[in-house]
């Protein structure tokens, strides 16, 4: 039985149910779930003052319990940044840590790549994915069998599709990315991953897509999009339609920057802040193949001295015009 952890490193917690609900069904899942002392902790906006949150990060990294996941995103973590003790994290992950999440926890997945080149994971939260009611929608299915195979080492892909224009594209990389404010917040620090011929991953939730734009053509213009082998958007969601719009929409962002760089903008990976959610490992060797409008990202076996070969086992594939289908064919 693997031994998880759930912490709360950057916004508070609202609730309390959502978390006991989350813990109940990732112990009837197999796990062995244990709440750290300050899950629940309040400071202002968030889980604690920063010492406290900054402690638990220690304490769960001094522990290296098999899986450590976030109870939530929010704000929280850029505080942290400049104290964190990255070797310790870094050494969690080498005796077998999976650190997981989204959204906030992009800043500390990109630090750890920064400062160790370890890979932690791009993935469910526990209570926006493991503690919603039954009447909210409860567990979704694919997100749930994705973090279950992504935990034990037996996720080694992920499929969805894209637009058509992408036949043939192959490419291999470092895969990294998250949310993309976070991301652009880091760009100039020393916790933002210098990666070259990489394939980013990239979502956001409530930002209009004009934001999404130019957040975008800051990472170009920093040369960040132009490093890159390839550009994967994932979910871009929460934002409201302005009158001044007039035709503007997110397709229009896209093809803004799609005129300013020869790197490929690939669409629908399912990642953000939506039900159904892929794993994906940040800072894993990560070979892309487009097979008509199929998109498979394949690492095989995480890790270095390993062939990432063509093996499609264990694919979780998305289909973008809204089906899912969990399949596990190679």
């Amino acid at each position: 039985m693997s031994d998880l952890t759930l912490y709360t490193p950057s916004g508070v917690l609202a609730q309390s149910q959502p978390l006991k609900r989350a813990a109940k069904r990732l112990t009837a899942l197999g796990f062995d779930v244990t709440l750290d002392e300050s899950a629940l902790a309040r400071h202002q906006r968030f889980a604690g003052d920063d010492e406290t949150r900054l402690a638990a990060l220690h304490r769960i990294a001094a522990a290296a319990p098999s899986v450590a996941l976030a109870t939530r995103g929010g704000y929280g973590l850029t505080r942290l940044l400049d104290r964190i003790d990255w070797a310790l994290l870094g050494e969690s992950v080498a005796q077998g840590t999976r650190w997981v999440g989204l959204s906030d926890l992009t800043a500390l997945q990109l630090g750890l790549l920064a400062h160790t080149r370890q890979i932690s994971w791009a993935g469910p939260l526990a209570c926006d994915d493991f503690g919603r009611s039954d009447a909210e929608g409860g567990v979704d299915e694919i997100t749930r069998d994705c973090f279950l195979e992504a935990m034990d080492g037996s996720l080694e892909a992920v499929g969805f599709r894209t637009e058509a224009g992408f036949d043939g594209l192959e490419a291999r990389g470092t895969l990294w990315g998250g949310n993309l404010a976070v991301l652009c917040s880091l760009l100039g620090t020393p916790h933002f991953p210098r990666i070259k011929g990489g394939i980013l991953f990239l979502e956001d939730v409530n930002e209009h897509p004009y934001r999404v734009e130019r957040m975008l053509l800051q990472l170009w213009q920093a040369g960040v999009l132009d490093a890159q082998k390839a550009v994967i958007l994932g979910q871009f969601t929460g934002w409201k339609k302005s009158p001044l719009d007039r035709g503007y929409n997110f397709k229009s962002c896209v093809q803004a920057l799609r005129e300013r760089t020869k790197v490929p903008l690939l669409t629908g990976l399912p990642f953000g802040h939506v039900p159904t959610k892929v794993c994906l490992p940040v800072g894993a060797k990560t070979e892309l193949l487009v097979e008509g409008r199929d998109v498979f990202v394949a690492w095989g076996h995480v890790g270095p001295g390993h062939d990432h070969g063509h093996d499609h086992g264990h694919d979780h594939h998305h289909d973008h015009d809204g089906h899912d289908d969990h399949d596990h064919s190679h």
